[in-house]
């Protein structure tokens, strides 16, 4: 049986969090490097373009890995890429398509292997929530951010759902503006595009 901790042993403990500024700040706080991450919401809304940016910016942090189970190496992931100018991060942004949980799994086992890993998406994965947990139970030094589509405003499916139960920090991407609620604090939404966000939205946000 392990030692309970006292209220010192908590406060003193030391966690590695990256030290995110600006947007990113105002959204998800400081966020853990391990862990999970849900980004969810109907299609064609921006999920991907959210997904690219957000993995645009924690190449900052280590390499991210962005697993395309959903659409693979396909013309529009490619407009995506360039649309976001994945470009200006070189290799530190790497894409795999349509591979299988176990294929994913040899090469996070490699050394060297990226830090952050984008799982789009959790359907098209048919990952089953104890999959989920022995993924993050064999990688506990990673951060995984899952893509979800939705059901009522929810994640669709009950992996989906547990996963979203799970998350430290989740998005929900609607009319090309991200809503995150993080437990690092921050909670500002992201414009994904401001444009068509404000056409959708309005300037006040009123309809969320």
């Amino acid at each position: 049986m392990k030692k309970a901790l006292s209220v010192d042993n908590i406060l003193n403990a030391k966690f590695n969090v990256m030290p995110f500024d600006g947007k990113w700040h105002d959204a998800f706080g400081n966020p853990e490097r391990t862990g999970c991450i849900t980004i969810f919401g109907a299609s064609k809304n921006g999920k991907t373009d959210f997904a690219m940016q957000f993995s645009k910016y924690l190449t900052k942090f280590g390499r991210v890995l962005y697993f395309s189970v959903e659409e693979g190496l396909s013309k529009t992931i490619q407009t995506a890429i360039e649309r976001n100018k994945m470009k200006e991060v070189g290799s530190r942004f790497v894409l795999t398509g349509r591979e299988t949980l176990d294929e994913l799994k040899e090469r996070l086992r490699k050394h060297r292997s990226p830090d952050f890993v984008v799982v789009d998406s959790v359907q098209f994965l048919e990952l089953k929530f104890s999959e989920y947990k022995l993924l993050k139970s064999e990688f506990p030094h990673k951060l995984f951010i899952y893509i979800s589509h939705e059901k009522n405003k929810h994640p669709d499916g009950s992996a989906a759902m547990k996963i979203y139960r799970d998350s430290n920090a989740v998005c929900r991407v609607e009319g090309f503006r991200a809503f995150p609620t993080s437990r690092y604090g921050g909670d500002k939404y992201i414009d994904i595009y401001e444009k068509r966000a404000i056409e959708y939205w309005g300037i006040n946000n009123d309809k969320y």
